[in-house]
């Protein structure tokens, strides 16, 4: 099992038998974000009941909190990141719907930060934003950099880390990793030369909105509007350096709204006559695609205003990365279900999905609250 290879393969398969394996354990982590608001005996309940289920057993006796904790802590967070990376790979078949554009499939960047529990030891890896007037936030805050594609909300790729990381140090991680064939939407915040220049050398196209402060040198204005431009680094840096050839597409939307505020993107795609213009405008609205798939992960999966339990740092890049592999299942199984019918998976419900996934792992039993 894929499972089992994993955790081999990070050296925490057991020497003795213990009454959590270590594999039992990258379950439970899963579970833990699938059932947040249930305690460690709650989720593991659930789990023992499911797994005996399917086998015919009886259901194991539950090991103590104490024990659970301490096989948390021999899992760590690696086998669950090197899961993700192993299973996590973009969805959308030639016909899905919103996936695609010109041959390309769409996907889009962005990150979000989750609160971690308050503890001094989470405070000093993570580090917290600061407030009003010098003060601190009430909790801590980790950092998640993640790639989704458009046409299903499934994110497959991320970089977790410390908020006092920079959002943009965290991405070059996730953009070293874009493959050919792909064409990834970037808000202006990623929009700069190092990270544009970072991108194009995967051979994957881009679409990122960009920054006012970014003047490009014109070129050539084509036909459809657009028009082409070199690209430098700004200062000093930018006299010596090699341009780079891009494609500038500027509008507006008119929404009824006064001052409504001037759009301009780059693209890698040159040529019109591959995608227009117009059409690049519109997939560009694609890349909110992506805050979906992170609301639906911090509001209904994880539940709303929820704080992630963990203690201490590891634990809590373990939780994260659970998090990550429970909504990748969620939105294959919502794809799975799409495909089989012809349907957009835009037009299938996450909170329904997630709610039949909970209901599948065992019958219904009451939570108690975690507190931990």
């Amino acid at each position: 099992m894929l499972v089992d290879e994993v955790v081999a393969g990070c050296g925490r398969t057991e020497v003795r038998n213990r009454s959590l394996p270590a594999c039992a354990m990258a379950y439970f982590s899963i579970g833990m974000a699938l059932h947040s608001e249930g305690s460690y005996e709650d989720v593991l309940g659930l789990l023992t009941d499911g797994l005996a289920w399917t086998s015919g057993d009886e259901p194991i006796a539950l090991p103590s909190k104490s024990a659970i904790f301490q096989a948390r802590s021999r899992l760590g967070s690696e086998p669950l990141q090197k899961l993700f990376s192993r299973v996590a790979t973009p969805l959308a078949g030639a016909g899905t719907p919103g996936a695609w554009l010109g041959g390309r499939r769409l996907v889009a960047i962005d990150g979000t930060c989750l609160d971690v529990a308050d503890t001094p030891e989470n405070s000093a890896y993570f580090g917290r934003p600061g407030v009003n007037k010098g003060e601190q936030a009430a909790f801590p805050q980790a950092r998640v950099v993640a790639v989704a594609e458009c046409g299903t909300h499934a994110i497959f790729d991320a970089a977790v880390g410390k908020y006092t990381t920079p959002e943009n140090t965290m991405a070059g991680e996730v953009i070293d990793r874009l493959t050919p064939g792909m064409l990834l939407l970037a808000d202006r915040g990623f929009c700069g030369f190092p990270l544009w220049s970072r991108a194009v050398a995967t051979g994957a196209d881009l679409l990122w909105r960009a920054m006012g402060n970014m003047k490009p040198r014109p070129i050539e204005t084509l036909a459809d509007g657009s028009w082409l431009a070199e690209l430098r680094p700004s200062g000093n840096a930018g006299r010596k350096a090699t341009p780079l050839t891009i494609r500038v597409i500027d509008y507006r939307i008119d929404d009824g709204r006064r001052n409504d505020e001037p759009y301009r993107l780059f693209t890698t795609i040159l040529d019109p006559e591959d995608v227009s213009a117009l059409d690049l405008a519109a997939a560009y609205t694609q890349r909110w695609e992506i805050e979906s798939a992170f609301d639906e992960l911090k509001t209904h999966q994880r539940g709303p205003r929820t704080v992630l339990r963990s203690k201490s740092p590891d634990l809590v890049l373990q939780e994260i990365w659970g998090h990550l592999c429970c909504h990748y299942a969620i939105r294959t199984l919502m794809w799975e279900a799409a495909d089989q019918v012809g349907a957009d998976p835009d037009r299938v419900s996450f909170v329904a999905a997630l709610r039949i996934a909970r209901r599948s792992i065992s019958v219904a039993r009451d939570f108690s609250p975690s507190g931990h």
